[in-house]
């Protein structure tokens, strides 16, 4: 029962985590990388996407000399993404979830944090105008910001989670009462050598 309840609670951590984070990172293919943010100032970028394009999930890579970011349910950064005059992502990005950041180098105490601003589910063919800006977390050491285009994104469902989440309470749950009311297994019988036949302590 052990080994059934462990592997509950692995595939709850597939469902609950694996899973989101593959798809928001991996699914579809990157359209490319632009820097919004550098040497203390913001810059709006303008990206050409397709109709092909879609769904596009933008993401965005936060540099900072930080362990972990502590925002304090606080905003970090913003983002909007315009097209033809009209408003078509917005975003407020907070970076809270971002426990396992990626060392930029082994000599640098930088680590490079990922939020995800959204997707825009529908793309018309032309200019998109990418505008990041700070939020009102301002002790947040920032080195640099970057802008992460992902084409044909595919949607997590939003069943994932709660799912994932329920397996391992189940598994964790499950296995933690085998520990407790397991019990020594009774022993074999046949597991004793058998009483000598003559001589001291023999049975006749």
């Amino acid at each position: 029962m052990r080994f059934l309840f462990v592997l509950i609670l692995l595939a709850g951590a597939a469902i609950g985590f694996v899973y989101p984070w593959a798809m928001s990172n991996f699914s579809g293919h990157e359209i490319g990388t632009w820097r919004v943010y550098d040497q203390g100032r913001f810059r709006p970028v303008t990206v050409t996407l397709k109709t092909g394009d879609a769904p596009v999930r933008v993401l965005v890579d936060l540099t900072a000399k930080a362990e972990r970011i502590v925002s304090q349910q606080r905003t970090v950064l913003t983002l909007t993404a315009a097209t033809a005059g009209r408003t078509v992502l917005a975003s407020t990005l907070q970076f809270n979830h971002a426990d396992n950041p990626r060392q930029v180098s082994p000599q640098l105490p930088d680590k490079i944090f990922r939020d995800e601003a959204g997707v825009i589910e529908t793309v018309s063919p032309g200019a998109y105008l990418f505008t990041a800006g700070p939020g009102d977390a301002d002790d947040i050491p920032i080195r640099a910001v970057d802008l992460i285009l992902r084409s044909g994104a595919g949607e997590i469902d939003q069943r994932a989670r709660p799912v994932g989440y329920g397996l391992m309470a189940v598994g964790l749950i499950g296995f933690l009462l085998t520990l407790a009311f397991g019990g020594r297994r009774p022993e074999n019988p046949n597991s004793k050598p058998p009483p000598p036949r003559w001589g001291r302590g023999s049975s006749t």
